[in-house]
């Protein structure tokens, strides 16, 4: 692509967007060979600056009603693809057979992988290494749920990481590609070395004295959480019927780290290290170990199944990491059938002969591994996803599910948030915590602190942080360098990394742009405010304890207010053309005006 887009758009995110908008056709199965599957990096992958060891994938999502897909994952092989030669593949149609792509430091070769089909991630990454006779490549790859087409798949990174939401993994597997291993060995050239290694030596110390970067995450990990947020009332538990339980502790990071921590790991030039590596010394599930499992997984498999012993919730994410499936998702919609089955609109025929109670420990780790090998007429169903699985279920059950545009909503009970709330409805994915997270503010203090049931100025922090996480999807580094850094370090790495100068206005105006453009994608497709909602739950069930209790949502307020400010209808959610044509983009302003007509 020109060297004006990675000025422009900063790579990642931008990029993609901008390739996606210019040449996704509308309507395309995600599934078929019309799809486009982006797979790469950004503007600070790979460098001195702290945690760049990211990459991402987009896409059109088989999962969603969001259309825009879209995931992001640590690991090593983002900075390998660089040293390799390239920032970003963009793989069109699909290839005959099976094949993995091999890219060694410049040269690409598309080979067979007949021999990888049918295997799980751990055996894929060790014969890649037997056949190219080196243990230095880096890979990513899909697992049997990728190949099946499971639309919950995700693309695996380092056997651990994982770019989990939206169905990567099936675009992948539709694709018939297997693999992409990288083995790189060219340097990385900045425009000012010494300058810019000089700011991002003082921007490593930032994150080692700040406390959530420097002392808590390194500590006990993301899932340092699960105290704070269900002391917050937030703890999603039992299909987000409520948010607080008193068991929660048992699955607590400092739990975690008293009984089943073995180290922590960290991804690439990584100085937070938040990663665990634990293991399971005992009962059913003795012998579990490896990376994992994070905040988001524990709650997935913990809380939202009812289920309080990190030993079945090592073992399902360790299900999840072997067959390449994102555990949120997972955990969201096995959660999501116990409350069908409770409530007796699904039964022990319907499930195969699973007891989905909250709480089975043992039918929940069955059913991820039955979910990822699509075994059985229920977990094929649920392969599926909620959307197309509430279809063939009926009997009111898409109202129980906990998404939005499909895409399950992840551990932050929205009842007690309402910023966060806000952002999960707005998100261009879907339900997602990660497009704005407004925990930060709501329940962290960062930047500073807000009431979180309170609608006041959350529209506005919203907006800032979408537009400012764009940017850091778009370079690709690690989010939680977000609670130390600020946009000011952001411009200050970039200018002295491209020559170009930056400003941290300047990179806000890019995060709207490339968030516009996103939202673009979808409106294409038929998105509108319609589809900017919340679960009903969310909406008008009071919550049933904890500081929330007795409230609901108030979106429809939060949401004129966030379109006015973004300069979008507010009748249809379509961004206004002089909306996009302020960020000079005249072909999406020529779109929103033929879909405004």
């Amino acid at each position: 692509y020109p060297e004006g887009w990675m000025r422009e758009y900063l790579g990642g995110n931008g990029v993609a967007a901008r390739i996606l908008f210019d040449e996704l056709k509308p309507g395309v199965d995600p599934l078929s060979p019309d799809n486009i599957l982006i797979i790469g990096t950004g503007a600070l992958t790979g460098t001195f600056f702290p945690s760049s060891g990211r990459w991402g994938a987009w896409f059109k999502s088989p999962l969603t009603t969001a259309i825009w897909g879209e995931a992001h994952s640590g690991g090593t092989w983002g900075p390998e693809l660089k040293y390799a030669g390239f920032d970003l593949i963009v793989f069109y149609g699909k290839a005959e057979k099976p094949v993995y792509l091999f890219i060694d430091d410049g040269k690409v070769e598309i080979r067979d992988a007949k021999d990888l089909w049918g295997k799980d991630v751990f055996e894929t990454d060790v014969i890649l290494r037997e056949e190219i006779g080196d243990e230095r490549i880096h890979s990513i790859y899909i697992g049997q749920a990728g190949e099946k087409l499971v639309r919950l798949a995700c693309i695996m990174d380092s056997l651990y990481r994982a770019a989990g939401r939206c169905g990567s993994g099936a675009v992948m597997g539709s694709k018939n590609l297997k693999a992409v291993v990288c083995r790189g060995g060219r340097d990385l050239e900045v425009a000012n070395p010494d300058r810019f290694q000089k700011v991002c030596t003082e921007l490593i110390e930032k994150l080692r004295d700040n406390p959530i970067t420097g002392s808590a995450l390194p500590t006990y990990g993301t899932n340092v959480l699960t105290n704070i947020t269900n002391a917050a009332g937030i703890l999603p538990t039992f299909n987000f019927q409520q948010g607080w339980h008193p068991e929660a502790w048992k699955n607590s990071g400092e739990f975690q780290r008293e009984t089943i921590l073995l180290k922590n790991r960290g991804c690439r030039f990584c100085v937070i290290r938040c990663a665990r590596f634990c293991y399971i010394d005992s009962g059913p599930y003795a012998g579990t170990i490896g990376e994992g499992p994070e905040y988001e997984t524990v709650w997935a498999f913990g809380s939202q199944c009812g289920v309080f012993r990190l030993d079945a919730i090592h073992a399902a994410n360790m299900l999840c990491n072997r067959y390449g499936l994102d555990t949120i998702s997972v955990g969201n919609v096995i959660g999501w059938a116990m409350e069908l089955y409770e409530r007796g609109i699904i039964t022990k025929e319907d499930t195969d002969g699973l007891e989905l109670n909250f709480g089975n420990h043992e039918a929940m780790v069955e059913l991820v591994r039955k979910i990822a090998l699509r075994e059985g007429k229920f977990a094929d169903l649920l392969a599926e996803g909620a959307k197309i699985a509430s279809e063939k279920i009926g009997k009111g059950s898409d109202r129980l599910f906990q998404g939005v545009k499909w895409l399950g909503l992840p551990a932050y009970e929205p009842r007690g948030v309402w910023g966060h709330a806000l952002a999960y409805a707005t998100s261009s994915r879907g339900g997602c915590h990660l497009r704005a997270y407004m925990i930060a503010p709501e329940i962290l203090g960062v930047p500073k602190k807000m009431d979180p049931l309170t609608t006041k100025g959350k529209a506005e922090m919203c907006i800032m942080f979408q537009d400012y996480f764009a940017v850091i999807d778009s370079v690709e580094v690690c989010k939680f360098v977000s609670f130390a850094l600020t946009l000011d370090d952001f411009a200050a790495a970039l200018t002295e990394s491209t020559g170009w100068q930056y400003t941290a206005d300047k990179l806000l105006e890019i995060g709207a742009k490339i968030y516009n453009l996103e939202r673009m994608i979808a409106c294409r497709e038929g998105v509108r405010r319609k589809d900017d909602t919340l679960p009903e739950r969310s909406v008008k069930e009071p919550a049933p304890v904890g500081p929330a209790k007795g409230k609901v949502v108030p979106l429809d307020e939060m949401l004129d207010e966030y379109y006015e400010l973004r300069g979008w209808d507010k009748e249809t959610g379509i961004p206004k053309p002089e909306t996009l044509r302020r960020y000079g983009l005249e072909k999406a302003a020529k779109l929103a005006e033929s879909l405004l007509k």
